[in-house]
C-alpha cells in the first residue's frame, strides 16, 4: 500500500497571542513540527504543544528557524554555517527537554533558514550536522531534491522528501516566494488534486508549465489560515478515498 505522512507546523502561539488551530488540526496529522522560541513559541506553548500530540499519538518534531520573531523567521539573514549548526542544536535540545522519552522523531527546519538551505549545500549540511550530532537517528524533513536532501545522504543522516499541499513551485523545484501573488495556491480542490498527483506520478506542475519530478515522503499542510481545519479535513479523506495509508515516516 502506498503511505504517506501528514505534517504541520504548530506551537506558534507565543504569550498571550494565539497562532493557529493545533488542537483541532491535531486529529487530521501524523507528525508534528514545533516551533522551539526562535521564530515563535515558547517554552509553555513548547510544552502544551508536545503535551497535545503525545496524546493524539502524533510524531514529535522540532521547528527550528532563525532568529526572527518579529518576522516569523520569514526574512533571509546573513547566518554562518557554524552559527546555523549550534543555533539548531540548541533549538533541538530545548524542545527535546519537554518530550515524554526526551527523545524527538524528526527536524524540519522553518521559514527562511529552509528555503535558504534549500539552495546553500554549506548552510543545508551545517543544518544537518547540527541534527546528527544532537541525535543520528532523527530523520531531517527537507524540500524534495533540495541541497538539505543531497547533504543529508553525505553525511548519513535519515531524511525525509517533502512536499507542499498549498504552494506554487518554481522550474526548479523551490517553492514560490510568498511577495509573488500565485506562490500560495488557495483553491483547495486544486491543492488536494495536485497533492494526490504528487504521491502517485511523482511529478508537480511548476508555475511556468514545465513538470518536476520528486518521490514525495511527506507532505506540509498548513495550520494557521482561515480555512486550515477544512483544508486538512479535505485532504485527509482525499487520500483515503484514494487507498493512501496517512502514517508518520
Amino acid at each position: 500500500m502506498v503511505q504517506i505522512d501528514l505534517n504541520c507546523d504548530l506551537g506558534e502561539s507565543f504569550g498571550r497571542y494565539k497562532l493557529g488551530l493545533d488542537e483541532e488540526v491535531l486529529p487530521y496529522i501524523t507528525s508534528a513540527n514545533i516551533a522551539c522560541g526562535f521564530h515563535a513559541g515558547d517554552p509553555e506553548v513548547m510544552s502544551q504543544t508536545v503535551n497535545l500530540a503525545t496524546e493524539n499519538k502524533v510524531a514529535i518534531g522540532a521547528h527550528p528557524g532563525l532568529r526572527d520573531l518579529q518576522g516569523f523567521g520569514r526574512r533571509q539573514m546573513k547566518i554562518s554555517p557554524q552559527t546555523a549548526k549550534a543555533e539548531v542544536q540548541y533549538q533541538i535540545g530545548a524542545l527535546q527537554g519537554f518530550s515524554p522519552s526526551h527523545k524527538l522523531h524528526h527536524v524540519k527546519p522553518h521559514g527562511a533558514l529552509y528555503n535558504m538551505a534549500g539552495k546553500d549545500y554549506d548552510l543545508a549540511r551545517a543544518i544537518c550536522e547540527g541534527i546528527y550530532a544532537v541525535d543520528p537517528e532523527l530523520i531531517l524533513i527537507g524540500l524534495a531534491n533540495s541541497e538539505l536532501i543531497h547533504a543529508a545522504k553525505d553525511i548519513g543522516l535519515p531524511f525525509a522528501q517533502e512536499v507542499f499541499a498549498d504552494r506554487n513551485y518554481e522550474a526548479d523545484g523551490s517553492l514560490m516566494s510568498r511577495d509573488l501573488p500565485d506562490a500560495v495556491i488557495t483553491d483547495e480542490d486544486l491543492a488536494v488534486s495536485r497533492v494526490i498527483q504528487m504521491i502517485k506520478t511523482h511529478s508537480v506542475q511548476a508555475h511556468d508549465g514545465s513538470m518536476i519530478e520528486m518521490i514525495p515522503d511527506t507532505v506540509c499542510v498548513h495550520g494557521d489560515g482561515v480555512k486550515a481545519l477544512a483544508f486538512v479535513k479535505k485532504i485527509h479523506q482525499a487520500l483515503n478515498d484514494e487507498g493512501i495509508e496517512i502514517k508518520a515516516i
